[in-house]
């Protein structure tokens, strides 16, 4: 008996044709665009259909899809209640939350004698990013980095300038771990930094990190790893030091998969589990409820598909962690609700 895969392959083989002209637009996140730049290729391959994804943050995703400007958007920070009404009121049509994938924010750094294995508490992370740690020998990362070659040069902070779901997914963090940084920064996929130099997607960030001795910022894993970067082991709230690898972003997912919201606007910073990496989130696509255009909400409800069965075996070569089965038969569900 042919496999799901097999079959949903076949009918895009046959159905190829038809949506040849076909252009689906689309605007967002940065976190994923290294995992949908390979779908949105391989997927034309096989079926002719044509993607224009631009690249510009999660705010800029969430932005237009308000506005009805794209035929879908990309966000790593779920739209807020408001967004959604507002969404609703302008297009008359509900917007859903497809989860694609999961990643790792890394925290990076530039510090040739220091090398990799740096390791640091949310609450030395947090005083980073507040602007209260200010150098590199500072006791709170001597504290943990014991026998480390570190100096008195200042610690000069990156983050994003532009609406950012990776930001949404670190601020969430540092607002679960730390009261100061709830209370005078928050969680945002825009906030009002406290210190530091702002820059334009991940790349940007991993840019400025790369040519910046001293600097830290953070990005999403593939990122860093295409930059060379060194990335910091987190203390997770088990107590353990944990390096972000898929694995441990899998962990970290472990319990949300079993008590997923039916919206799907789901945090899993700071997650349970003694091998769960603290700063992981999903990202997801939004897509309206209903296409206006009947043959482009076909063309997307196909692509959804192929993304739940052959597009997931695309992530882990790209540093993304894949849905757990659980959530992606619940996405196969709400997949077939659009119309």
């Amino acid at each position: 008996m042919p496999t799901k895969s097999i079959v949903l392959s076949l009918f895009l083989t046959f159905s190829g044709l038809s949506y040849a002209q076909t252009q689906l637009n689309g605007a967002g996140a940065t976190f994923p665009y290294v995992l949908y730049s390979k779908w949105f290729d391989v997927y034309k391959q096989k079926t002719g259909v044509q993607f224009n994804y631009q690249s510009i943050g999660s705010g800029g995703g969430i932005k237009q899809i308000i506005e009805g400007t794209v035929d879908f958007g990309a966000t790593d920070g779920p739209m807020k209640d408001e967004q959604l009404a507002e969404t609703s009121k302008k297009q008359g049509v509900d917007v859903l939350h497809i989860p694609t994938v999961l990643g790792a924010v890394v925290v990076t750094y530039n510090l040739p004698q220091l090398g990799a294995g740096l390791k640091l508490t949310p609450e030395t992370l947090a005083g980073i990013f507040l602007g209260e740690v200010t150098k590199w020998n500072d006791r709170r990362i001597a504290s943990t980095n014991p026998g480390k070659n570190l100096s008195d040069q200042t610690i000069i902070v990156a983050h994003r300038s532009d609406g950012s779901g990776t930001s949404f997914i670190f601020t969430d963090y540092l607002s679960k771990v730390s009261k100061q940084w709830e209370t005078k920064v928050g969680r945002g996929t825009s906030v009002r930094w406290p210190t530091g130099l702002g820059a334009k997607g991940n790349e940007g960030v991993a840019g400025l990190v790369k040519q910046t001795e001293g600097s830290i910022g953070y990005v999403e894993l593939a990122y860093a790893v295409k930059n060379h970067l060194p990335y910091a082991w987190m203390k997770n709230k088990a107590g353990e030091f944990i390096e972000p690898t898929l694995e441990s972003v899998s962990a970290a997912a472990a319990g949300a998969a079993k008590d997923m919201p039916e919206d799907f606007r789901v945090s899993i910073t700071n997650a349970d589990g003694k091998s769960s990496y603290p700063i992981s989130g999903f990202t997801w696509l939004l897509v309206y409820k209903k296409n206006r255009d009947k043959s482009k909400g076909e063309a997307l409800v196909n692509f959804l598909k192929w993304a739940m069965a052959d597009g997931q075996s695309y992530a882990s070569d790209l540093l993304y962690a894949p849905l757990p089965k659980e959530v992606i038969k619940l996405v196969e569900v709400r997949v077939q609700s659009i119309k």
